[in-house]
């Protein structure tokens, strides 16, 4: 089975106060961007999981796409099984992309086993992987609170919006990012902000991370304020960072920015 997990982007993005267990809470409006990877799930005589594409750090076993199949494994009777990720969408750009694997992994267990779990049951399987990887189990924009795990629908459509990605080759570790940011209450409802017309978005929907993150990288700043000189209609930091992303007008073709050779660019329509 082979699918295509796709990356996220976050629309507007508040610290809001710390929790007990270490975590804490957010408000954030979650929307899937077609930047994908490539994952490839065969049932095989022996496990296994290849990679290519972009290096992912770390050992197999701590891949979330092997965790997921671990996940699984501790409550069905799999066999073993091939996986191959092809890894494209960058690591460290607030993207989502390993989240979207481990929720694509599930899902393709689900369907290739026949294991009949519900949305439901594969997101509760998805939280304990990683706090925004079930939103990618139903894969739609939702209005996302508390750890990023619990949703909200929300009357948003983008279809059609023209949207350029950019992501300066800068990996920003969630520590490093959540150890510059004060949580604190909202200057706006994101809720009702996000109601209004796009054109609006600049000046009520913000991303904490941009204020804390950028006087220490100034590429943020420097990236946001060129989409908004191309024409965007709205940009921002997405998640923690370091992607930047620039919504602009229904079907236009995002603009063509000079970039320096080592950065990774996605535009096209949502």
């Amino acid at each position: 089975m082979l699918v295509f997990p796709n990356a996220k982007l976050n629309l507007g993005l508040y610290i809001t106060s710390q929790r007990a267990d270490g975590f804490r809470n957010l408000e954030s409006v979650f929307v899937p961007l077609p930047w994908t990877d490539a994952l490839e799930i065969l049932p095989a005589e022996a496990n296994s999981l290849t990679l290519s594409g972009i290096p992912i750090p770390g050992e197999v076993e701590t891949n979330l796409c092997w965790r997921a199949y671990e996940l699984l494994k501790a409550d069905f009777d799999l066999p073993p099984v091939q996986m191959h990720l092809h890894k494209v969408v960058p690591i460290g750009a607030g993207l989502g992309g390993g989240s979207g694997d481990a929720s694509f992994a599930l899902r393709a267990l689900n369907e290739l086993f026949n294991l009949n779990c519900s949305p439901e049951v594969l997101e509760n399987y998805a939280r304990r992987l990683g706090s925004d990887c079930a939103f990618f189990i139903r894969n739609k924009p939702v209005f996302a609170h508390e750890k990023g795990d619990v949703f909200e629908p929300i009357a948003l459509d983008l279809t059609g919006v023209a949207c350029k990605v950019i992501y300066p080759n800068l990996h920003i570790s969630t520590g490093e990012a959540y150890s510059r940011v004060v949580p604190r209450t909202p200057r706006h409802d994101l809720r009702q902000s996000i109601a209004q017309p796009m054109e609006t978005w600049r000046e009520t929907v913000g991303n904490d991370f941009e204020d804390a993150l950028t006087p220490f990288h100034p590429v943020l700043g420097e990236l946001k304020q060129a989409l908004y000189t191309a024409g965007a209609a709205y940009a921002s930091l997405s998640g923690s960072g370091s992607a930047v992303y620039g919504f602009f007008p229904k079907q236009q073709v995002p603009p063509v920015l000079r970039v320096p050779d080592d950065y990774l660019v996605w535009d096209g329509l949502l």
